[in-house]
């Protein structure tokens, strides 16, 4: 077979396997020679050659003999630098969907559509249309989205952190999709800590460093979650670094991802810290009321397309919002739970089968401030006594501060009307519901209560 006779089957393949997978795994691949039944293939590196093999092996097997080569089996080869100039270049896309030969774990859903790169699976429901914005991540959702733009890199890293369950992943996976749709051009590569972790100690071990390092510092955009779990990895965290600083050098975009800020990262190298927050450190705070709230109604609006016989009862996406405050992760399996089980009883969503479903749920989410607590935190906040706070005197000094109070109360705590008002100097629990009422309609009006609360709110929860 010629090379003339190779050239016309890559024509073929091209409109087969499409432009980017052409591109990232076909065009690196240069026939050798035919011999035997067995046509030999060079190729920059081992990972294309694996990768090439597994998933398109049968289709070239079947284009050569096709075209009258007698074929019976294929060979890669890894081509000497000096034979072939093309390994010298090899495409930045190499460790696109790599982690099929180098983790079994990972190939099995690692299919992505033509996405140039990706090194782990991308969830198809983290999107950015799918993302509820609030004032908690209002910044980190407009920094994800500029840098899923994919144009001039403007902060390099974008480093996100927060807590369990606040959208991390999330916003790293909408980055990735967007990156997709925007510049399909570049080669992205999203994984973990843990991965690039594995996938170095594995380079290691079979003495493959220098196409780990041609792999990882070729691409366009690195995206790293949890980067946390490299701590205290002295050898990780070396490579890392000149990863790092390989990609910044030549101006690539570096997204990382962490559950604290990097100068809270236990045993993480002090010129790692650094170079993380040379750019631009995004929090993402606790979620509030408005925020969770968002994120249930957005849910009832999907899963009514599944169950659009159920009814739900005013309310009830009030009362989740309120009692499960510290994890959307929770919140959402909460509100799974809830309409699979009204589906399979045939009832409506009421204020007491919730209760009843996601008893266990919401005896986790109980929270544990007192009303005590929330005196003194309010009491603090507007620099009055607490014993003014909850004495017998009305004036206005003190008693927007004791509504607001009784307001946090009525959220936060379990506590029925006279309880709290029992709390607050003996007062009827007729006060306490006025005080509730007055806080919930100046917090639609005053931007100063709203914020006040959402202040002492997060205080409160910290």
């Amino acid at each position: 077979m010629t090379d003339d006779a190779w050239g016309d089957i890559r024509q073929g393949l091209l409109k087969t396997v499409g432009q980017n997978n052409f591109k990232t795994w076909i065009e690196p691949v240069n026939f050798s020679e035919l011999k035997d039944g067995v046509a030999t293939f060079h190729v920059p590196t081992n990972f294309i050659g694996n990768y090439v093999s597994q998933n398109y092996g049968d289709l070239i097997l079947h284009q050569l003999n096709q075209n009258g080569a007698d074929v019976q089996r294929l060979q890669f080869k890894v081509a000497a630098k000096t034979t072939a100039p093309r390994a010298a270049a090899a495409p930045k896309a190499a460790v696109q969907k790599a982690s099929a030969a180098a983790k079994p774990a990972v190939s099995a859903a690692s299919d992505n559509g033509d996405m140039g790169m990706t090194g782990a699976p991308l969830d198809a429901r983290f999107t950015f249309d799918n993302f509820v914005v609030g004032k908690p991540n209002e910044l980190a959702n407009a920094a994800a989205r500029r840098v899923g733009e994919g144009g001039p890199v403007t902060f390099n890293p974008l480093f996100l952190y927060g807590g369990v369950g606040l959208g991390k992943t999330h916003l790293m996976h909408a980055i990735a999709w967007e990156l997709q749709a925007q510049r399909p051009d570049l080669n992205v590569l999203y994984l973990s800590a843990e991965q690039f972790m594995y996938r170095f100690v594995q380079a290691l071990r079979d003495r493959k460093m220098m196409d780990f390092k041609e792999l990882f510092r070729s691409v366009d955009v690195l995206m790293v979650d949890d980067v946390q779990f490299i701590a205290g990895k002295d050898s990780t965290q070396e490579e890392f670094f000149h990863t790092f600083n390989a990609l910044v050098d030549q101006n690539k975009q570096i997204i990382i991802s962490a559950d604290r800020a990097p100068g809270e990262i236990k045993d993480l190298e002090e010129r790692i810290k650094s170079r993380l927050q040379c750019g631009l450190v995004v929090d993402l705070h606790p979620t509030d009321y408005e925020l969770r709230l968002g994120i249930l109604q957005n849910k009832v609006d999907t899963y009514r397309e599944q169950y659009p016989e159920l009814q739900l009862q005013d309310g009830v996406l009030e009362f989740l919002a309120h009692r499960i405050s510290t994890n959307v992760r929770v919140l959402e399996g909460a509100m799974t739970r809830l309409f699979a089980f009204a589906s399979l009883v045939g009832r409506e969503i009421t204020m007491e089968l919730t209760q009843d479903c996601l008893s266990d749920v919401l005896r986790a989410s109980e929270r544990k401030i007192s009303v005590e607590e929330i005196q003194r935190k309010v009491a603090e906040h507007y620099n009055i006594r607490l014993s003014d706070m909850i004495g017998p005197k009305r004036v206005r000094t003190f008693a927007r501060p004791r509504q607001v109070a009784m307001y946090l109360c009525k959220q936060l705590t379990s506590r029925s009307l006279p309880e709290i008002g029992r709390r607050f100097g003996g007062r009827d629990h007729t006060t306490v519901m006025h005080g509730v009422k007055r806080i919930e309609e100046l917090r639609n009006s005053d931007g100063q209560i709203a914020e006040d609360l959402e202040l002492l709110r997060r205080t409160l929860e910290a």
